[in-house]
C-alpha cells in the first residue's frame, strides 16, 4: 500500500530478513514472459536480492559500525550516506563508507543503495531550492517539506531506492531538441484533489525489481519550454504502487554455482524499464513540478550530482582494483609475470587504476562548503573521473580477453571435477604455479567479467553509466574553468 505521507518513523539501519520480508508485497514485475510472484524466491531476482540483504546486514556489525553508519539526532544509526557532510572530514568519511560498500562485490554490483542516498541527502540539504517550483503547481504543495519530510522517511527506514531520469522517445531527432512524445515518455494526464495522475514509460531501472520505492527525477534535458510543462515532475513512489509495472531484462543469473558463475551468481542486479499505467502520486510525494526551467537544473544546483560522483568513484577505484588483481593472479599463475609484454599490459591497467584514485583523492582533499551549507567533495577531479572511466573500463576488459586468451573458453565446469574424468581435467588443466581446480576457478572468475553476459553487460554500462560520452565530454568543456588558461596564452601573445 502506497504510504502518502511518510514521517521519519523508523529506527535506522535494517537487518538483511527485514529487506527481503518488505519485498514480498504486491509489486508487479515482469521477466521471461510471466510475472513474478515473488522477487525473493524468483530464480532471476532471488540471489541478487539475498545478496544485497547481506549488504545491509553488515550495517550493523559493530565493527563496521563507525564506517558505514552514523548517530542522528534520536540516537538511531542511519547509512552513512544520508549524512550531511558539515566538514572535509566528513567529506571523507562518506567517502570510506562508499569504498567500503563496493568493496564487497569488487564494484560488480553498481547500484547499490548509497548510490541514490547521497541524492536523496543533497536534496534534502538543498531543498528549500525547490520550493522555487511551486508557482504554477496548481496543488501547490511545500516540495521543502515534502523533500525533508521523504529524507527523513528513507534514512529512518533505510530504505532501498532505484531510479529513473530518461524518457523514451520515437524519433531521436525530436528526443535532441530536448522534447518528448507524450505517447511513450512518462506524462501527467491530470490533476486530482490527492495528487498527479502520470502514464508512460521511463528508462531504465538498475535495482528496480528489488528496491523499495522509485524516484522518479527529472531529466537534465529537459528544455525549458511550456510544452514540456506536462514532462516536467520529480516524485518517489512504492514500487508494489498500484498500476507501476517493472519488465524486467533478461536475467544473467542462469542458477550456476558460485565456482561456475562467481560473479552473476552473486551480484544479478537486473534492469527494467517502468510502466506508469495512470498512476496516482500524492501530492506529498511531489519534489518538483511544472517548473522545466528548473528541472534541468535540480541535479547541479543541489550537488546532488558531485555526491553522487563521489560514490561512483569510490565504486570504480574498487572495480579497478579487482581488475589489476585479477590480471595480476592470471599472470602469476602461469609464470607469465616476467614477461615484459605482460607486465606492459598490466602496467597498463595500474595506471588507471591510480589515476581513480588520484582524482578520489583530490576531490576528497579540496572539498570545501557549499551555498546551502553542506560539504561538497571538488567537482572537477570527480567529473574527470567519470568522463574517463567509460573509456578505462572497456579497455580493461580488453587487456584481460588478451591475457585470458583461448583458457577464457578452456574452463570446465564444478561437476567435472568429480566425475569420470576428473582425473583428466587434475592432470591437462594444471598450471606452472596453480593446481588445476584453482586455474579452474580464476579463468571461470576472468571469463564471468570478460566474457560472459553478466560481464558484456557491464562494459556496456561502463560506457552510458551517466550519459552519451559524445554528451558527457561536450558539458565537461563547458564546465572546465578554461578562462585562466586562455589568459596565460593571450598574456604571452601580447607581451
Amino acid at each position: 500500500m502506497l504510504k502518502t505521507n511518510p514521517t521519519g518513523a523508523g529506527k535506522g539501519v535494517r537487518t538483511a530478513a527485514e529487506y527481503l520480508a518488505g519485498l514480498q508485497d504486491d509489486r508487479e514485475v515482469w521477466t521471461g514472459g510471466e510475472r513474478v510472484k515473488d522477487v525473493t524466491t524468483h530464480p532471476a531476482t532471488r540471489r541478487g536480492a539475498a545478496t544485497l540483504a547481506s549488504f545491509l546486514e553488515r550495517q550493523s556489525d559493530p565493527a563496521l559500525l563507525d564506517t558505514l553508519t552514523y548517530e542522528d539526532e534520536d540516537g538511531d544509526r542511519c547509512a552513512m550516506a544520508f549524512m550531511l557532510p558539515k566538514s572535509k572530514e566528513d567529506v571523507k568519511r562518506r567517502g570510506k563508507a562508499y569504498y567500503e560498500w563496493a568493496t564487497w562485490s569488487h564494484g560488480m554490483f553498481g547500484r547499490t543503495p548509497d548510490y541514490k542516498n547521497a541524492s536523496l541527502m543533497a536534496f534534502a540539504g538543498a531543498a528549500q531550492w525547490l520550493d522555487l517550483g511551486t508557482e504554477r503547481g496548481m496543488g501547490n504543495p511545500d516540495f521543502t517539506q515534502n523533500m525533508r519530510n521523504y529524507y527523513d522517511y528513507a534514512r529512518k527506514n533505510d530504505l532501498v531506492l532505484t531510479h529513473t531520469l530518461l524518457n523514451p522517445h520515437k524519433s531521436h531527432a525530436v528526443a535532441g531538441q530536448g522534447r518528448f512524445d507524450d505517447e511513450v515518455a512518462l506524462h501527467v494526464v491530470r490533476e486530482t484533489d490527492a495528487g498527479i495522475i502520470v502514464r508512460g514509460a521511463r528508462l531504465l531501472a538498475t535495482l528496480g525489481p528489488t528496491a523499495d520505492e522509485i524516484e522518479v527525477f527529472p531529466s537534465t534535458v529537459l528544455k525549458g519550454s511550456d510544452e514540456n510543462i506536462p514532462f516536467a515532475f520529480a516524485f518517489a513512489i512504492p514500487i508494489a504502487t498500484p498500476g507501476l509495472k517493472l519488465l524486467a531484462r533478461d536475467t544473467y543469473d542462469l542458477g550456476k554455482s558460485h565456482f561456475d558463475a562467481p560473479l552473476s551468481s552473486r551480484f544479478e542486479e537486473m534492469d527494467a524499464v517502468v510502466i506508469f499505467d495512470d498512476v496516482l502520486v500524492p501530492w506529498e510525494r511531489l519534489f518538483m513540478y511544472r517548473e522545466p526551467g528548473l528541472c534541468n537544473q535540480a541535479f547541479a544546483k543541489t550537488n546532488a550530482v558531485v555526491h553522487m560522483m563521489h560514490q561512483v568513484a569510490c565504486g570504480k577505484l574498487a572495480k579497478a582494483e579487482f581488475m589489476v588483481g585479477l590480471m595480476s593472479a592470471i599472470a602469476q599463475s602461469s609464470a607469465r609475470d616476467k614477461d615484459l609484454h605482460v607486465k606492459g599490459m598490466i602496467a597498463e591497467v595500474m595506471m588507471m587504476c591510480e589515476t581513480v584514485r588520484a582524482l578520489l583523492f583530490s576531490a576528497e582533499e579540496q572539498a570545501q562548503e557549499d551555498e546551502w551549507g553542506n560539504w561538497i567533495p571538488l567537482r572537477c577531479p570527480l567529473d574527470t573521473s567519470r568522463n574517463l572511466f567509460p573509456k578505462m573500463y572497456p579497455r580493461m576488459v580488453e587487456i584481460l580477453q588478451l591475457l585470458g586468451s583461448s583458457s577464457l573458453m578452456a574452463t570446465p565446469a564444478e561437476a567435472d571435477f568429480s566425475n569420470e574424468i576428473s582425473e583428466d581435467v587434475a592432470r591437462y588443466f594444471q598450471l606452472a604455479n596453480l593446481e588445476s581446480r584453482d586455474r579452474v576457478a580464476l579463468f571461470r572468475l576472468a571469463h564471468d567479467v570478460c566474457v560472459s553476459g553478466f560481464g558484456s553487460r557491464q562494459a556496456l554500462y561502463e560506457r552510458f553509466f551517466f550519459g552519451p560520452p559524445a554528451l558527457m565530454h561536450s558539458l565537461y568543456y563547458d564546465l572546465y574553468d578554461k578562462e585562466p588558461l586562455i589568459g596565460r596564452v593571450n598574456d604571452l601573445i601580447k607581451a
